[in-house]
């Protein structure tokens, strides 16, 4: 069955053009200005901007942390996914201490085959770092894991800066690429003491015990690694100008650096956590939202390439669960819902109010990620022999953030009431219209992506 979308404004990272797409058995034949097919189904696509599908690279759906289990799993997650626009996510598959790396990324499986209504793929989080381990990154690259998890904090996740420099030297080897979360452990412990020491216990003492300080420190203590190992690397949730600017340094010396940010970073600034009662709480995450400035700094970064991708780090908690903390600010689960939002937020505040380009947008949502995550020129672009998945974004659709109205498994939004100008519409996964008018038409639709090395 061949589908026909006529008259829309076809996005790519380099132009938007007024052309036609045909579609056909999960794949684009052809993309030209004008398309005559009797056979095809014709949908009429004028006014409306169409997107290759967006990629999430950093999600956790159905992670066990913090004494609990995030609220959403891999069926609520992506169905939440797939109505923002979001056709393709990459979750942290998670290696628990002791496991091998073949179990946890079974585990994952069983956790979202069968289940996702968008498609799948998985980075591996590595917490236990042995020579067993190290042998079985083959594998992971064998099972089309070809990315790589690294913490530089959290008690059950933390890797020795001797053991990340192995694990870099090991990906080198093989191809492979890590993303590291990057925070000055030793410090924001001692911090944290100082509060609870003055009897700061409320989530206010977030923020200011993981100072972007110790972000910067981080990143510049990866940067030295990583330029020993010969390895590139990538930072995850980039939230500050002080860490940006020690990506500016390795990348003048020559290192190959990529870097992620999220909308949290770029729409929230640090004044939440001084909301009423417990309100705070719903926007602990680490590392925190940062100030204002910091806001200018990421958008022109976007803009001037300096920042390549847009996730979410999707970690949705419900009040309840944020509530374990309402005692001890350190007891709050960290993270925040934004697969349902984060497409809608980026081209209503970005292109929208003209922060960012068409083009721009394309980029960090979709062809940037599908690069460096080895899954282009499969996804991340609307060119012939690509997979059918098209986010059609209507510019003229207006609509409120409502925790009442979303598919994400939260009783809150962290952007409730903010009103949208231009929402996505319909969205095409492998060729299927599995949305339409924002709304879910078909679900469990996804597949498992084998994904190959990076080539951003």
């Amino acid at each position: 069955m061949k589908t026909l979308l006529k008259n829309g404004l076809v996005v790519s990272g380099e132009e938007t053009r007024k052309a036609d797409v045909l579609l056909e058995d999960g794949k684009i034949l052809w993309v030209k200005s004008e398309i005559a097919c009797d056979e095809a189904t014709v949908i009429d696509m004028t006014g409306k901007i169409l997107f290759p599908g967006f990629i999430d690279a950093h999600t956790h759906f159905d992670l066990e942390v913090a004494n609990t289990v995030t609220a959403d799993d891999f069926e609520t997650g992506t169905r939440a996914a797939i109505v923002g626009g979001t056709t393709l996510i990459i979750d942290f598959a998670t290696q628990n201490k002791g496991e091998t790396l073949k179990e946890a990324l079974a585990n994952w499986h069983k956790k979202a085959d069968d289940k996702s209504s968008c498609d799948y793929a998985f980075h591996m989080a590595i917490s236990d770092w042995n020579p067993n381990v190290s042998r079985e990154i083959d594998d992971m690259m064998a099972a089309g894991v070809t990315t790589f998890k690294l913490y530089m904090t959290y008690p059950a996740m933390i890797l020795n800066d001797g053991e990340i420099y192995q694990v870099l030297k090991r990906l080198v080897e093989v191809g492979g690429i890590a993303g590291v979360h990057c925070e000055n452990a030793p410090l924001i412990d001692a911090l944290i003491a100082e509060h609870k020491a003055k009897g700061n216990l409320g989530p206010s003492a977030h923020p200011t015990s993981r100072p972007d300080d110790m972000e910067a420190e981080a990143v510049h203590r990866l940067m030295v690694i990583a330029k020993e190992a010969d390895s590139p690397i990538i930072v995850v949730h980039l939230t500050n100008e002080k860490a940006l600017n020690e990506i500016r340094t390795a990348r003048a010396k020559g290192q190959k650096v990529y870097a992620e940010t999220c909308p949290q970073y770029l729409l929230l600034d640090d004044s939440v956590y001084e909301k009423p009662g417990f309100e705070g709480a719903k926007y602990v995450c680490s590392p925190p939202v940062r100030k204002k400035h910091d806001q200018e700094v990421l958008w022109k970064a976007i803009v001037d390439g300096e920042v390549n991708t847009m996730s979410t780090d999707h970690c949705s908690f419900t009040t309840q669960q944020k509530a374990m903390g309402k005692d001890d600010f350190t007891k709050i689960p960290n993270g925040m819902p934004g697969v349902e939002t984060r497409g809608n937020l980026i081209y209503s505040e970005g292109v929208a109010k003209k922060r960012i380009t068409l083009e721009t947008a394309c980029r960090v949502l979709s062809e940037n990620p599908a690069k460096l995550y080895g899954v282009y020129p499969q996804k991340g672009c609307i060119a012939p022999g690509s997979d059918a998945d098209i986010t059609i974004i209507d510019p003229k659709k207006r609509k409120v953030i409502r925790a009442s109205e979303q598919l994400q498994n939260v009783d809150y939004a962290p952007f409730e009431g903010v009103e949208l100008e231009g929402c996505v519409d319909q969205v095409f996964l492998r060729g299927q219209l599995v949305v339409e008018d924002g709304k879910l038409l078909k679900e469990k639709q996804g597949q498992y992506i084998h994904r190959g090395k990076s080539n951003l």
